[in-house]
């Protein structure tokens, strides 16, 4: 007989827990910065004993790229019956979502110390963009069956779609609200979608006022 594979001990992990410690560190990015962050703090207004924080992160940075990610995945693509509408939708709620203080102070903290801290770097691009990819293969996968893209040549090509797709969209709200500091209203996002959709000739056209 086969030996048993041995029972797991001490306590399971609480999503509770979790979810109240994420929250907590979003709670203190915004009073408190990224250098002056520690896990203690984390714990204390988490309510958790930071022994606990211990032994689901390794340290800091893992720390605040799950509570940064946590909120990234709270973005959803409901089917709006065309891709120009699929697009719209995505880039409000995206923007509305980098408008909040804690996704702001969070996303730009963890980018920042991600220039010098190539580890951190790659756990962005693992926890946070390429989770958020699904988004883009959802919304080019409906396109293609509406007769709106022509279908990916496979596997490969669905992924170097979406990475570009991705690039572009969450390049340009990113940097219209957190490096040029200005409003995602309706005319910009009416551009954006028309650039996406149709190129230069049609971005550059009139659009209609702000609505």
């Amino acid at each position: 007989m086969a030996p048993r594979s041995p029972a797991r001990t001490g306590r399971p992990r609480s999503a509770a827990a979790d979810a109240a410690i994420l929250e907590a560190t979003r709670a203190a990015l915004v009073d408190l910065g990224w250098s002056k962050l520690t896990l203690g703090d984390v714990a204390t207004r988490a309510g958790v004993a930071k022994t606990t924080l211990y032994r689901r992160w390794a340290g800091k940075n893992e720390l605040v790229v799950d509570a940064v990610a946590a909120l990234f995945d709270e973005l959803e693509l409901p089917d709006r019956g065309s891709l120009a509408a699929d697009v719209e939708y995505v880039v409000r709620q995206f923007a509305a979502l980098l408008d909040r203080p804690e996704a702001k102070t969070a996303l730009m903290a963890v980018v920042a110390e991600s220039t010098r801290d190539e580890p951190l770097r790659a756990r962005i691009r693992d926890s946070i963009v390429d989770r958020q990819k699904r988004l883009v293969l959802v919304g080019r996968a409906r396109a293609e069956a509406r007769g709106e893209l022509p279908r990916a040549q496979g596997a490969q090509d669905a992924a170097r779609s979406a990475d570009l797709i991705f690039d572009v969209v969450a390049g340009a709200v990113v940097h219209r609200m957190l490096v040029s500091g200005q409003a995602v209203d309706s005319q910009w996002v009416h551009g954006l979608v028309a650039l996406l959709a149709g190129g230069l000739p049609s971005a550059v056209s009139p659009l209609p006022s702000d609505a």
